[in-house]
């Protein structure tokens, strides 16, 4: 089967209730096949400035068969024009771990993966607000194990005033950023952080040494937790990915990008501070 979807630069097409879309991702350098669990509306604990989803209604819903054919048509596409395919990756127009289909759909995915892709990773990006269920901590942590799957944790904002107007999440920020901290000891992740001016204003200085702080803290647990905590596949930060505002979001200019040098400057303190501490992570910066 193949279902022809033409990979797209604006992500603007999800909003047509397509479950499945290839498109150029420069996170993940290349092809991305994406997975959108949510067709028919946007759905997120998160209301950040810089969202790239425009509120839309479509007449749509979810369907994991659906989603099964059309990935393995997607993924066939591909193949047919010698394109490599980097990643499968859970976002769409929300959260992934807020959908009742995700457990089925990972499981789907990772199948389809396995006999058809087995060169791509597959990418799970997330905000971590699920991680206060214990059901949906216990699934990601286990998805974890398979050396194939990389989870993609956001943390844009190293303290709750920030927080408030990045993330604009009414879960308070002190509870998220514990359970990001016991999840990054229990699992590997590769952390995501966007840069953006807010009303014009970049994050505080105080801000980006505190989101220093945190990933220090949490990568030196990761790395030196006792073995019953860090379970057999290992905690660990695998990489922080800086990312700045590309897109076009339906509140703009409330949000808009920042100076390359501030990007720049943020990556290289956390990049000293990690070898200060004998931590080899790598920290890169997408614009």
């Amino acid at each position: 089967m193949s279902v022809n979807i033409a990979p797209v630069e604006n992500h603007r097409e999800r909003e047509k209730g397509v479950i499945v879309y290839p498109v150029y991702s420069r996170r993940s350098g290349g092809l991305s096949i994406g997975i959108n669990l949510f067709p028919d509306r946007k759905s997120c604990q998160f209301d950040c400035p810089y969202c790239e989803v425009f509120p839309f209604s479509a007449n749509a819903e979810f369907s994991p068969r659906l989603m099964e054919s059309d990935l393995r048509g997607a993924i066939a596409d591909a193949k047919s024009k010698n394109v490599k395919i980097n990643d499968i990756c859970f976002s769409g127009n929300g959260e992934p771990t807020l959908s009742p289909a995700f457990p089925d759909a990972l499981e789907r995915a990772e199948k389809i993966r396995e006999e058809t892709a087995l060169c791509a990773k597959l990418v799970i990006i997330t905000n971590g607000a699920g991680l206060i269920s214990p059901e949906i901590f216990a699934l990601l942590k286990k998805a974890a194990c398979n050396p194939a799957l990389d989870i993609w944790l956001k943390l844009d904002a190293g303290d709750p005033l920030w927080y408030k107007k990045i993330n604009r999440c009414s879960l308070p920020y002190e509870t998220l950023a514990e359970k990001i901290k016991e999840f990054i000891i229990s699992a590997p992740v590769t952390i995501q952080t966007m840069l953006c001016a807010v009303n014009g204003e970049p994050p505080p200085d105080e801000e980006a040494r505190t989101w220093e702080n945190f990933l220090l803290k949490a990568a030196d647990a990761a790395a030196t937790g006792a073995a019953a905590e860090r379970a057999a596949n290992g905690g660990a930060i695998r990489k922080v990915q800086i990312y700045g505002k590309a897109r076009p979001a339906p509140e703009d200019p409330l949000a808009s990008a920042l100076p390359a040098e501030i990007l720049e400057r943020r990556a290289a303190s956390l990049r000293r501070a990690f070898a200060d501490n004998s931590l080899t992570i790598p920290v890169e910066i997408y614009l």
